[in-house]
């Protein structure tokens, strides 16, 4: 099967499809296909026993040769010699923004913090975000040995915490623009506008390879083929944290999730990962491959299962294939409590997590999971236990705080004063940030059906404009944005909706508007802006993608005019219920906040050239459905997309 989608993915035209994939398979031939159970190489990692002991991290002849550089190596060792046990043990640790005090940020000396969805400062504005991050970074800096504190965020479409921050399109809308020259460009702009807040280590990028449209991540994912969702998570690595193309990093790239979150079984997320373990390595481990060669500088665990193990807790995956096998030398974080949703007690469950090579543990304390600091039992604490217990060895523990310690050092966390750029924090959301968006919108928009060559539309023409999607900024930007889920509405601080950005095209007198299509009056064509709601992990697997609001497109249609259907969606749908009334069909996917994109498209102010990263289905019962299946009947196959003459 993996050789029938490389020999039809080359065989489509689609010109952005890189040579990555055709260098893992040259890896396969030299014999990289050895068990996942019986480990590969364990250089630079302890060995199979996971003490971690060696400190050669990102050495050797691995895809990650060479980072950490010795320099920071040693900087790291120099620190792990003066550090207490629980000094350790803290670094390991990342707590959440709201249960934790600047003042306990110096007294105990955390590793990192973060916002878990929706979690923001009282004034949700860069400038609020940028004074909250650094009184806490003030107070990483005055603790016992100064070491700085990194900063998580989902920034996995640009900022979209972040109220007034720059909203690029979802992970598939890059997908379907597939050049990673202008994916880095992007890239670049949300590394400045992160340092702009001083949220130095975004979620981001997502590498998985989404396989099944149930899944409620597909929008995260670029592509259902290895070799694209390489290219391009090579190209936000390289953004991120190296926008300038030097050698120091800027913003801290997470690699996630790792492995095989875009293959479970019926795109359950967090589910069994499906097929082979051939099939594992060659669709859902080279991404990993290319990144980690990249010089990612961290990785983030998936929740999912794989052979039965969950992922947060598989020893052979984590420390003898991803840090030996591969090489990575910087250091892996658990997602959102990911170590107490293995099955096991908190004792229990973090130590089958440390053994197993996990670094740096997300923690949001609740009533299932102790507070990460503080008095009585807390994850501290049970580190604290761990070591001195014998459960997981100190030389375990000094890797991981080895492998932080290493990445900010590489960051330059420790060679100035780690204040954020007031400049930047100006940036953020800036006209020219947001034009380059806009452009990214045009560029990622696929035009799956253009019958009559209604597309594009005249702008002396008074257009009938309709959908729940076409004035609301909330829907176009999905979920990850301001909150964990996102939000329906017109609601986005600073983005332009799909009608506010038509009415400024052809003036509003030529816009009549109405959310259900009752009202046409005058106009001569209608554009239907249907689609998803949003919706984030586990919420968004859905069963049914049956395209919503069929009836409004019916309605434009039983009007005698012409329609265009704009489906805001952040993956394919069954179109069936609204082909026959469809004249045009574009795929907007999430644009995120630069309506003004699609409408670029809509009346040709540019060209369109986006190009289906997935393939479409016919039915329901055609999922799941990808390039290279021994039967290939779709919709619109992978690599589709029609432009103007």
């Amino acid at each position: 099967m993996i050789g029938a989608i490389l020999a039809y993915s080359r065989a489509v035209r689609f010109s952005f499809l890189t040579g990555v994939f055709s260098s893992f398979v040259a890896l396969l031939a030299l014999g990289s296909l050895a068990s996942c159970s019986s480990g590969g190489s364990a250089t630079g990692t302890g060995g199979s026993t996971g003490t971690g002991g060696d400190t050669s991290i990102g050495t050797g002849g691995h895809e990650g040769a060479g980072f950490p550089t010795q320099v920071c190596i040693d900087k790291a060792n120099g620190l792990l010699a003066q550090m207490t046990l629980d000094e350790k043990a803290a670094q390991t640790i990342q707590a959440e923004r709201a249960q934790i005090t600047n003042a306990q940020v110096m007294q105990y000396g955390v590793g990192s913090i973060y916002s878990q969805g929706g979690s923001s400062p009282s004034t949700n504005t860069p400038a609020g975000w940028a004074a909250m991050i650094a009184g806490y970074r003030t107070a990483s800096r005055a603790g016992a040995h100064g070491i700085p504190i990194i900063y998580g965020l989902d920034s996995v479409h640009g900022l979209g915490p972040v109220a007034g921050a720059t909203v690029f399109p979802h992970n598939v809308g890059l997908g379907a623009i597939g050049a990673p020259a202008f994916i880095e460009e992007v890239t670049r702009v949300v590394a400045d506008e992160s340092a702009g807040v001083g949220a130095d280590f975004p979620f981001a990028p997502v590498v998985a390879v989404g396989r099944d449209e149930r899944w409620g991540r597909t929008y995260e994912a670029y592509a259902e083929t290895p070799d694209l969702v390489s290219s391009l998570g090579v190209a936000m690595v390289k953004g991120l944290q190296y926008p300038t193309g030097g050698t120091t990093i800027s913003i801290l790239s997470n690699i996630k999730h790792y492995l095989g979150d875009g293959g479970t079984a019926l795109g359950v997320t967090g589910g069994p990962v499906t097929g082979d373990e051939a099939a594992l390595r060659a669709l859902h481990l080279a991404p990993y491959r290319a990144t980690v060669a990249a010089h990612a500088g961290s990785v983030m665990l998936s929740y999912n299962t794989w052979q039965g193990v969950e992922m947060h807790i598989n020893k052979p995956m984590i420390t003898d294939v991803l840090k030996g096998e591969l090489g990575f030398g910087g250091f892996v974080g658990t997602d959102y409590n990911g170590c107490f949703q293995v099955g096991l007690n908190t004792h229990d469950g973090m130590a089958a997590c440390l053994n197993a090579g996990a670094d740096m543990f997300m923690i949001f304390g609740n009533a299932q999971v102790p507070m990460p600091i503080g008095s009585g039992t807390t994850i501290l604490s049970t580190i604290r236990q761990l070591v001195t217990e014998g459960t997981v060895p100190m030389d375990r523990l000094d890797d991981a705080v080895r492998r932080i310690l290493a990445v900010k050092c590489e960051m330059g966390l420790f060679d100035g004063p780690g204040v954020i750029d007031e400049a930047a924090t100006a940036r953020v959301g800036s006209a020219e940030h947001r034009m380059l968006a806009r452009q990214a919108v045009q560029k990622s928009l696929v035009v799956l059906k253009n019958d009559g060559d209604v597309l594009p539309l005249s702008k002396t023409t008074k257009v009938a404009l309709a959908g729940s999607s076409a004035q609301n900024s909330g829907n176009q930007c999905g979920g990850w944005t301001i909150t964990w889920q996102g939000q329906t509405g017109d609601v986005i601080p600073g983005a332009t909706s799909v009608r506010a950005a038509m009415e400024a095209e052809i003036g509003a007198s030529n816009v009549v508007y109405s959310a259900n299509g009752s009202t046409t009056t005058g106009a001569a064509v209608a554009v239907a802006v249907i689609g998803e709601t949003p919706y984030s992990e586990g919420k968004g697997d859905k069963t049914d993608l049956t395209v919503p609001e069929a009836s409004t497109v019916m309605a434009l249609k039983a009007a005698g005019l012409k329609v265009v259907v704009v489906l805001i969606a952040g993956r394919p749908m069954i179109l069936d219920p609204i082909l026959q009334n469809a004249d045009a069909i574009v795929m907007a996917w999430l644009p995120g906040s630069e309506g003004a994109g699609v409408t670029d498209i809509l009346f040709g102010d540019v060209k369109p050239t986006g190009k289906l990263p997935m393939t479409w289905p016919r039915t329901m019962q055609q999922i799941p459905i990808n390039v290279g299946d021994a039967t290939y009947d779709p919709l619109y196959p992978f690599g589709h997309g029609l432009t103007y003459p």
